[in-house]
């Protein structure tokens, strides 16, 4: 049932974004942009973004490695698989799935591997921030709408970087906080099973215990959200407009920082609309600029989609194992 309201509540927000974005949209001219694009550029495009995933593959290498030292080449298809449960299943069931297959392959518990990728959402956010509050002040057009949704956010992220780092730097306190909650709020027979899943999250976290750790993260999420705007770069060669990276920068930003709330798998909708508003902020023809957008959506989607297929394929997964790893996620 609460899956079922989270499906729901995910294809609401997507159908609301979709009708913010029809207003001023003409069909035949957004095919007719779509038919004169030089689609050749999409290819450098998709070669810098599957670099840019093997950042993130050192990225949580980087991350595991006090759990323990697993080779890029390992981890490579994990994160694929990682993207490929994000676009075809709600729910963002990807960081899950690679848990749950890191959990398979490497025997690292799924509550430590998920707190990494906690770590890893909340400092992409963070970098997303400041991708966006380098361009805003080149954006006096961009609607209210986009800069409360920073605001708020900025909020959110850099509240949830401060308990983070908190919790990793106070494991002693946060023992006898946790212990005094849990002795009081937590009925005896889940107890135990919350207890050894408190246990392996704080593991987890054990990468924000060092300042250099930090940074390194902080600096390796850089590196992969600029190699992801260079592909909005190839891309945008494909039709008749010219922004600044900076204008591709506010951009990659707000609709990853919009990707973020629920939506329909694929992040439809929550991708295509802050596209559309940043470039016409900037000047672009909203016809134009929807077909730049929905041919970058289908570019980020599709490459990443079909490999992780084939590596869930290859390991040997199925459609239920989607949810085994939901179920496992706390017990594990």
């Amino acid at each position: 049932m609460k899956q079922t309201w989270q499906l729901l509540i995910g294809l609401l927000i997507s159908a609301v974004f979709i009708y913010l974005a029809l207003p001023g949209l003409h069909l035949s001219e957004v095919t007719a942009a779509l038919r004169t694009a030089n689609y050749w550029w999409i290819l450098p495009g998709i070669l810098v973004y599957f670099a840019g995933l093997w950042a993130r593959s050192w990225r949580w290498h980087y991350t595991l490695r006090h759990l323990k030292t697993i080779p890029l080449r390992r981890l490579y298809p994990l994160i694929c698989i990682g993207y490929f449960g994000n676009n075809v299943y709600p729910f963002r069931a990807g960081e899950v799935i690679r848990s749950y297959v890191l959990k398979q392959q490497e025997d690292v518990p799924i509550s430590s591997s998920l707190a990494t990728v906690l770590i890893e959402r909340v400092f992409d956010g963070l970098v997303m921030l400041l991708f966006v509050f380098l361009a805003l002040p080149f954006a006096p057009a961009l609607p209210a709408t986009y800069r409360n949704l920073v605001v708020l956010l900025t909020v959110l992220l850099l509240g949830a970087t401060v308990v983070f780092v908190w919790m990793a730097t106070q494991p002693i306190f946060m023992a006898r906080v946790y212990g005094w909650c849990s002795a009081r709020l937590l009925p005896t027979l889940v107890r135990p099973k919350i207890d050894a899943f408190y246990e392996r999250f704080m593991v987890g976290l054990h990468s924000l215990s060092s300042r250099y750790d930090v940074l390194m993260i902080f600096g390796t999420s850089i590196i992969i959200w600029l190699m992801e705007t260079v592909k909005y770069w190839f891309v945008m060669h494909a039709f008749e407009f010219q922004v600044s990276f900076l204008v591709l920068m506010l951009m990659n930003g707000l609709v990853n920082l919009a990707t973020t709330l629920p939506s329909a798998p694929g992040y439809i909708g929550t991708f295509d609309t802050p596209g559309i508003e940043t470039l016409a902020a900037f000047g672009v023809e909203r016809n134009l600029a929807a077909s730049y957008t929905f041919t970058l959506h289908a570019a980020l989607w599709l490459p990443v989609t079909l490999v992780g297929a084939y590596y869930f394929w290859r390991a040997q997964l199925h459609w239920a194992d989607f949810t085994r790893a939901q179920a496992q996620s706390v017990n594990s």
